[in-house]
């Protein structure tokens, strides 16, 4: 009976000791990757974009606050370097002091590669000894660009070379960056995910957050050519969320300006036109907003009942031909 029971406690510990090796946490992947964050001097926008061999790169790489920094932080990528160095930024600490004290205390520093730019334009690039090759990177104010396992040395080279002859937003200038590095090699292991973010104070929908853009790519044979299609909407989307946050503010020529831009690119989406008319109408243009209200409309009839009972078209409708438009 005791031989038994001695057997039955030594197979428990055996099955305790393979149950304790199969739930071991896998060590983590290299989160192998170009990515490049900066400034814009002129808007105080900052942002971060990112391409990677790697699913949903958009979910680990890039941070940033309105008004504090951005931070890109990938190879065997430590998340916290991402929330810490924002935090560390809005203490009061520079981009070299926020880096300094992140790599201070991760044992494994020599693996991470981090990119920071701080609100004042201030940047700093650190690539670890240990990151895979080709890795590197390179800075100047309001820029950080870095890669690991890339193709070459001239994908941030030309990264670089694009971010600062490019014209444009920042969001602009950043997709040319990618662009950049991508058609000069890229991740040496090939394309999956690709992201952007871009922060400005109050830019996000109704002016609650500071998320001018936020898109990802998380999993596409080109993500670079999604990328492309996902901003162009995305910027007609930023500048029409900073027009209908003015216009709630009563800053009607400030609401004008942007809205007018938001339908410049998608000058065939009806309701970015509806939104036109009504924003027309407040800044007094009665003829141009009943001739935005005719081509979104046009574009979507079954706006016509929204159109029949808004209270912000409540100016025009006394005209014949509102009232006609709405039948």
């Amino acid at each position: 009976m005791r031989r038994s029971q001695n057997l039955l406690v030594f197979v428990f510990s055996l099955l305790l000791l393979s149950c304790s090796f199969s739930q071991k946490p896998p060590q983590s992947q290299p989160v192998s990757t170009f990515s490049i964050v900066a400034r814009d001097s002129a808007t105080g926008e900052l942002g971060v974009a990112v391409a990677s061999r790697f699913f949903a790169v958009g979910s680990v790489v890039p941070w940033a606050k309105a008004g504090i920094g951005a931070v890109a932080t990938q190879s065997f990528a430590n998340t916290t370097f991402g929330w810490r160095g924002l935090e560390l930024l809005q203490k009061g600490a520079t981009a070299e002091e926020a880096m300094k004290i992140l790599l201070r205390g991760d044992s494994d520093r020599d693996r991470r590669q981090v990119g920071v730019v701080a609100s004042n334009g201030e940047s700093i690039t650190y690539t670890g000894k240990g990151c895979l090759a080709w890795a590197g990177g390179r800075n100047g104010p309001n820029y950080a660009i870095q890669g690991n396992i890339l193709a070459g040395e001239a994908v941030v080279t030309e990264m670089e070379r694009a971010f600062l002859q490019t014209q444009g937003t920042l969001a602009d200038r950043l997709y040319a960056a990618l662009i950049a590095g991508d058609a000069n090699g890229g991740d040496a292991r090939g394309r999956q995910s690709a992201a952007m973010l871009v922060v400005k104070e109050d830019a996000g929908y109704g002016g609650y957050t500071d998320r001018a853009i936020d898109i990802r790519v998380d999993d596409n044979p080109d993500p670079f050519k999604e990328l492309g299609r996902l901003l162009t909407y995305a910027q007609m989307n930023y500048a029409w969320n900073e027009g209908w946050t003015a216009f709630t503010k009563k800053q009607y020529g400030e609401a004008l300006l942007h809205q007018e831009r938001a339908t410049s690119l998608a000058p065939q989406n009806p309701e970015v036109l509806y939104d036109l008319a009504v924003i027309r109408l407040a800044a007094g243009k009665h003829v141009e907003a009943l001739d935005a209200l005719k081509k979104a409309l046009a574009l979507n009839p079954k706006l016509k009942k929204q159109a029949s009972v808004d209270n912000d078209l409540a100016g025009l409708k006394a005209n014949p031909e509102f009232q006609k438009l709405v039948e």
